[in-house]
């Protein structure tokens, strides 16, 4: 084994990203990944300073003949398991992207279903009711709730199918996994690749979910104005679009950009925080459960959209609550 493969190992093995092993060498990122991908050899010094973070000798580190340290153990550091690592070959990390850019459009999709699954039931009962179509109130709403159901049970398939297709993948959160020579170079030079487009999405997502109250906003004070009904229900509908495309962005670039540190162990999947993980999507099935629950009792689907927003903000704590609770275990 070179030195690159064991440098990779060993800051594996104790949970650490190639940031956190350039902050505690002192050096930068680009120096730890240059080292990782045997483009550069680091000095004495950080040798020395290595072996000690590791708890390995220099000779381990050095010489290529030695795969496994003779005289300390590989213990683990800042929370992190000494246990065996499951291998990931470079067409094992090509068929798992291939799959997440799947899954990411079928689930981001199955979420936006959701949101707007109440449009045309709210649209045609609204203009029913003030007489801008001519259609009976009980049919208009009643065409309008299959449309729903039918919308409602499309993104259900596509949760169900997404997650059946990734079965195969489900080691990528559970265990811990040691990348073959040459992938995490590769996945991380997607990821940077894929940088930008994650902010350009997220950045626009929550922005349409913020400005998605203006156009009710707008729509009400018209309402004031020239007392027309059929303008409130216009403006809820473009509420509901604009929020529904917004969190599809987000939920989309969340899930593209999780893939990549999966397979790099990085973020909420680093070796000490993977196991919150799992917890997540039990979260957005209860949020998703609550926001079609309120909304059927009450049927202010003008209202009951403010839970996306709520539920995003609260994630965060949501997650480290959990992260919390698995470390204080």
């Amino acid at each position: 084994m070179i030195l690159a493969d064991k440098i990779i190992e060993n800051r594996k093995r104790n949970g650490w990203s190639q940031e956190e092993l350039a902050d505690k060498l002192g050096v930068s990122r680009q120096s730890v990944s240059k080292w990782e991908g045997a483009q550069a050899i680091p000095d004495m010094k950080k040798l020395l300073q290595m072996a000690d973070l590791f708890g390995v000798t220099t000779d381990y580190l050095l010489r290529d003949d030695i795969d496994s340290n003779g005289e300390k153990d590989l213990v683990s550091i800042d929370g992190g398991y000494d246990e065996e690592l499951r291998g990931v070959s470079l067409e094992e990390a090509n068929g798992f992207l291939d799959y997440n850019r799947y899954s990411a459009s079928m689930i981001s999709t199955g979420v936006m279903l959701c949101i707007l699954s109440p449009v045309l039931m709210i649209l045609l009962g609204g203009l029913a009711e003030t007489g801008d179509i001519h259609m009976n109130t009980e049919i208009a709403g009643g065409i309008g709730l299959v449309i729903l159901l039918i919308m409602v049970a499309v993104a259900v398939a596509m949760f169900l199918i997404a997650g059946l297709k990734g079965k195969p993948y489900e080691y990528l959160e559970n265990e811990n996994i040691d990348t073959e020579y040459g992938v995490e170079g590769y996945v991380r030079e997607l990821k940077t690749r894929y940088a930008d487009t994650h902010s350009r999405l997220l950045v626009v997502g929550i922005m349409l979910c913020v400005v998605s109250a203006i156009p009710l906003i707008m729509t009400q004070v018209i309402h004031y104005t020239n007392n027309s009904d059929a303008i409130v229900v216009i403006g809820i509908c473009t509420l509901l679009a604009l929020c529904g495309v917004g969190v599809k962005m987000i939920v989309l670039t969340c899930i593209r950009q999780s893939g990549y540190d999966k397979l790099l162990e990085e973020g909420d999947y680093s070796r000490l925080d993977k196991r919150t993980v799992r917890y997540d999507g039990i979260y957005w099935a209860v949020i998703t459960a609550v926001y079609l629950g309120w909304s059927f009792i009450n049927m202010r689907w003008d209202i009951t959209w403010i839970i996306w927003p709520i539920a995003g903000v609260a994630f965060a704590a949501f997650h480290e609550i959990v992260k919390s609770f698995i470390k204080g275990r």
